[in-house]
């Protein structure tokens, strides 16, 4: 039997040589144990790491993990890769992107329904982004395609899981509002994606 100690250094190995968040089910397979056993592991050296305030973090996407940076060294990163080409997401595809995060599992009709205006092609080209994906079918007439956000877009914005998505009451009111506001200027928002 492996013990907990060999079993997180083997996790650690997976997780720097995967690269792409390793999900708990797999490393558990492999080790041929309860994922409720892997998961606890994986926790464990997630904290680990946040108390040794170390310069790899382990964060959790969905059941999944992986190494990341901490916020704190991103100039020093940034220095070092310097030049990073940054791809913006425009206005229009960040509101279709919040709508479907919202309101998912949603149809293309419903997001057309909020925006006033078609979106076909955003969403063809949040696809292409692999921020959102098909999900399903609705059982309305035509049974039109449904949309949610996937891992992808977890990981670039930050979040473990849809649970931690900022509220909003009104998501309706949020999009179609011409009130100036005082949160974040979405068109701020820059992601690293792969080139496609």
């Amino acid at each position: 039997m492996t013990s907990k100690k060999s079993m997180k250094s083997a996790f650690e190995s997976m997780m720097f040589v995967w690269g792409e968040p390793l999900d708990v089910k797999l490393a558990a397979e492999i080790f041929n144990i309860n994922w409720r056993d892997a998961y606890d592991c994986f926790k464990e050296l997630e904290d680990e790491y946040e108390q040794e305030n170390r310069g790899i973090r382990i964060r959790e996407i969905n059941k999944s993990f992986q190494f990341v940076t901490p916020e704190e060294n991103i100039e020093y990163i940034e220095r070092l890769c310097t030049p990073v080409k940054h791809k913006r997401l425009s206005q229009s595809a960040l509101e279709v992107l919040a709508i479907i995060a919202y309101k998912q599992p949603v149809t293309r009709g419903e997001i057309e329904a909020i925006r006033g205006i078609k979106c076909e092609r955003v969403i063809e080209g949040l696809q292409r982004k692999e921020l959102v994906s098909e999900v399903g079918r609705s059982t309305g007439i035509g049974r039109p395609i449904l949309y949610g956000t996937t891992d992808v877009f977890l990981k670039n914005f930050g979040f473990k899981n849809l649970k931690e998505l900022p509220d909003i009451e009104d998501i309706e009111g949020t999009i179609n509002s011409d009130e100036p506001s005082d949160s974040v200027d979405l068109q701020q928002i820059a992601l690293t994606l792969p080139e496609k």
